[in-house]
C-alpha cells in the first residue's frame, strides 16, 4: 500500500482547492453567458432546459471511471 507524506497530502488538497476554484469560475462564466443570451432573446430558458435534458439523456457512459 502506498502512503503519502503529510506534505504530499497538503499538496493534493491544495490542488483540489485550485480545481474547485477553477470550476466555480467556469460555472460563473457559463451562467453569465446563458443569462446574456436569454436577456438578448437569442435563447429561452426552455430551450436551454430542453437541450440540457437531451444531452444528458444521450450520454452513453461517464467519461471517468465509476467504482
Amino acid at each position: 500500500m502506498d502512503y503519502f507524506s503529510p506534505m504530499d497530502e497538503v499538496n493534493i488538497l491544495a490542488k483540489l482547492a485550485d480545481l474547485k476554484e477553477d470550476h466555480y469560475h467556469q460555472l460563473l462564466t457559463l451562467s453569465a453567458m446563458m443569462e446574456l443570451l436569454i436577456e438578448k432573446g437569442v435563447l429561452s430558458r426552455e430551450e436551454i432546459a430542453q437541450k440540457t435534458t437531451e444531452l444528458d439523456s444521450s450520454k452513453a457512459r461517464p467519461p471517468y471511471p465509476t467504482a
